[in-house]
């Protein structure tokens, strides 16, 4: 259960949320999207179109080699440092893992037909028969479990029975949940009247892809919700949750030092499925950028301020700081002397 914390205007989240669908598409898995905002069926229309001749990760690959060449040549630094490991923005050697896709273009109709898919829109289900509460859930997400329980059950995607057929997966979507669309109320306010039927939908939701052949992806609006023992509810029961920051209105955007991407990805939980700890990444400064045709996440690295404004006044501070603290660093340093001797 992956959980998304959408971006502020859901620009990019909604454009992750596209590419785990398209990779479903293109590995042959079956899908279920669900959504109160946008129908399915206009969201698989938009899906980015794949590249499948593999020259992008090549070209990538050849572009992060050469950038760091040009870095080495370019760069003469000191003999201390010229050993040190280098921090890399991308792997500069090409490895396979996934596919690239063209979001300049979309996804043909005969490729997301040749996959089975169903769909799941609050507004048509809620119009077919009367509001029912479940679970003690409002009626959209008690819905919602039954038409994934139904299809789990129904397709053969169920780990305990046996299977009939050859096994495949489920990728499930679902779109803006716990937005006021849902029928939900906790992004309207810090005491909402129903705060446990999202909590209570991730806990069956859970549940049911424990059980199944089944994967899932969740953005949600998290920036709308203002009662943070609610997100730390929902944090416990999501597998791994992401949140995307975007610098669209912000201070960020006009900053030269964020001059190449479009926004920073938090990662906030990391999967530990069948283990007691989890794999800890090297690194946690991400950012993301959208070029004309591909999106990219990366290793967020600054580029050194070298004005000469900056330079002085950080020599100031330094030696403004030397003198108020010349005493008692004095004093500290002899204590440490004898102390080694």
């Amino acid at each position: 259960l992956v959980f998304t914390e959408e971006d502020k205007y859901g620009l990019y989240s909604n454009l992750l949320f596209k590419y785990f669908l398209a990779e479903g598409i293109v590995c042959g898995h079956d899908l279920f999207v669900a959504s109160a905002k946008e129908h399915p069926d206009n969201i698989l229309k938009e899906l980015p179109a794949p590249l499948l001749d593999d020259t992008h990760g090549k070209e990538l690959s050849d572009e992060a080699a050469a950038k760091s060449e040009d870095f080495q040549d370019s760069m003469k630094i000191a003999w201390r440092y010229q050993n040190l490991p280098k921090m890399e923005a991308s792997p500069t050697t090409y490895t396979k893992f996934g596919h690239y896709y063209d979001v300049s273009k979309k996804m043909s109709p005969e490729l997301c037909q040749s996959v089975k898919w169903h769909s799941f829109y609050l507004h048509e289900e809620l119009s077919f028969e009367p509001k029912m509460k479940a679970w003690n859930m409002n009626s959209g997400y008690a819905r919602l479990l039954q038409s994934i329980q139904r299809i789990i059950s129904q397709e053969g995607f169920d780990g305990s029975d046996a299977q009939k057929k050859q096994r495949n997966v489920l990728r499930i979507g679902i779109q803006s949940l716990g937005s006021v669309l849902w029928g939900d109320d906790v992004c309207c306010s810090e005491t909402p009247e129903d705060p446990h039927s999202l909590t209570k939908f991730l806990y069956v939701l859970r549940g049911l892809l424990r059980k199944s052949l089944s994967a899932c992806i969740i953005t949600v609006p998290a920036h709308l919700i203002q009662n943070k023992a609610i997100m730390e509810r929902v944090t416990n029961l999501s597998d791994m949750v992401v949140g995307l920051e975007s610098f669209i209105g912000s201070e960020r955007e006009t900053n030269p030092l964020y001059k190449d991407y479009h926004g920073l990805v938090h990662v906030h939980q990391i999967p530990r499925l069948n283990s007691l700890i989890c794999d800890v990444s090297d690194t946690k400064d991400l950012a993301f950028r959208l070029k004309r045709k591909l999106f990219t996440i990366e290793r967020l690295h600054l580029p050194p301020d070298l004005s000469d404004t900056v330079s002085r006044a950080s020599k100031q501070d330094l030696a403004g700081s030397a003198k108020l603290l010349s005493s008692g660093c004095g004093a500290v340093a002899i204590g440490k002397k004898h102390l080694d001797f």
